[in-house]
């Protein structure tokens, strides 16, 4: 008990005070482990458990796909995922707002960001959906939400992320596992959406058939990018670490053949790669040696006593987990948090004999609420940044997605065939 109180407290005191997030981690683990050594060897044993967190193979596909989604995100792709979602959705009543949400999901699935779906989607359909006469609040609630969805749909990166915080459960398992949750979130948006917008009677003229294929000839590379990467991971013909070099190459070419950058664009791209890639893998070392402390210090089983002891039913339980992580989404990054808490609640749900490839969907589908929410949701700064309004403005229509996110989540907590179907019809 001890031990627990000393890390939480050590932890939120260090961020009250401004330190930054993989500091305060790293820190309060090493408060944590001095109670239970001296602090000379409780520094080294720390030290040697961070470095050994990050030998991993898996782990080389996050800058690979950090840099292929950095491709896509100037690479003209943005534009063309638009077009085919406007022949798709775009001439239905309040279609604008549709097509906002698929061109999230398509571009958030292909490049794997959040942040680039809201970015990229967000900048250039905020503006158009205002000139037609929705308002940018209700235009940014809708690209900050659905931006989310590329962290379910594969590749993922936080799914490889829990992969390694769980031990070893299938990262195409994983990806596999996240199509049809994910791709629910982008149905329940749209359905708010299109309620939320039924009295615009704004629409897109309905394009014609020359049209329609002009728009999926164009979009077609971008697509054939997910049949590459996740059919490869499912065929056994690549790991989900080759797959991320094959997505760089793939896009590159893309983008240098859309003649959207040159040569003189990429120390640019990979510096920015470079940058984010160092801020993933500085939070993943300390969670890692966090989690290391945590098994040291036997939390995870005490926890798992503890509420196996509250009560017996799973779905009070499952309830209680889902409430907790959603608090822990709204103060907490998604990448500390997966590999802080996968090793605390992972076993509380293995004992109720959950698979823990429907559980990693569950806690992602619960911390990507968390980035549309202040005081650390970093989708929804991005997407407010965009779309030139304040968090306050947006904060209201962002209510009924949350709603629709949440009664996703709730289908896919106790429904297990939503997130397991696939990966058994595939055999993994």
């Amino acid at each position: 008990m001890t031990e627990i109180l000393i890390l939480a407290l050590s932890f939120l005191i260090l961020l009250a005070i401004g330190v930054p997030v993989a500091f305060s981690i790293g820190l309060s683990s090493m408060f944590t482990l001095i109670v239970s050594m001296p602090a000379m060897p409780a520094v080294t044993t720390l030290a040697q458990q961070i470095a050994t967190g990050l030998d991993s193979f898996a782990l080389l596909a996050i800058p690979f796909f950090i840099l292929s989604g950095q491709l896509m995100n100037r690479g003209g792709i943005a534009t063309r995922l638009i077009d085919f979602a406007k022949v798709l959705v775009g001439q239905l009543p309040g279609g604008l707002a549709y097509v906002n949400v698929l061109a999230c999901m398509l571009f958030g699935a292909i490049s794997g960001s959040a942040v680039a779906a809201a970015s990229a989607i967000g900048g250039f359909m905020v503006p158009r959906m205002e000139k037609e006469g929705y308002s940018r609040p209700f235009s940014a609630a809708i690209n900050i939400s659905s931006a989310t969805t590329g962290l379910i749909i594969p590749p993922s990166n936080i799914l490889i992320i829990y992969s390694l915080a769980s031990g070893g459960a299938s990262i195409a398992a994983l990806f596999i596992a996240g199509y049809i949750p994910g791709m629910l979130i982008g149905l329940s948006l749209m359905i708010v959406a299109g309620f939320l917008s039924r009295k615009s009677k704004v629409t897109t003229d309905k394009p014609t058939f020359r049209q329609g294929w002009i728009a999926l000839w164009r979009a077609l590379p971008s697509l054939v990018l997910l049949v590459v990467v996740i059919g490869g991971i499912v065929a056994g013909i690549f790991t989900a670490t080759e797959a991320s070099a094959v997505a760089v190459i793939y896009t590159a070419a893309l983008a240098f053949l859309y003649k959207e950058i040159s040569i003189n664009d990429l120390p640019g791209i990979l510096l920015e790669s470079v940058n984010t890639t160092a801020i993933v893998m500085l939070l993943v070392a300390t969670s890692v040696g966090m989690s290391w402390v945590l098994s040291y210090e036997n939390i995870p089983q005490d926890i798992t006593s503890f509420m196996m002891g509250m009560s017996d039913n799973p779905v009070v339980i499952l309830l209680i987990i889902n409430l907790i992580l959603l608090g822990i989404g709204i103060f907490m990054d998604i990448t500390p948090a997966v590999l802080i808490f996968t090793p605390i609640f992972l076993p509380v749900v293995t004992e109720l004999g959950m698979d823990p490839v429907h559980f990693g969907i569950i806690m992602v589908m619960n911390l990507c609420i968390g980035l549309c929410t202040p005081p650390v949701g970093s989708v929804l700064f991005v997407g407010c940044s965009v779309a030139n309004v304040k968090i306050q403005q947006v904060l209201r229509p962002l209510i009924p997605m949350f709603l629709a996110m949440l009664v996703v989540l709730l289908l896919t907590t106790f429904i297990p065939a939503l997130s397991t179907w696939l990966p058994d019809v595939f055999g993994l």
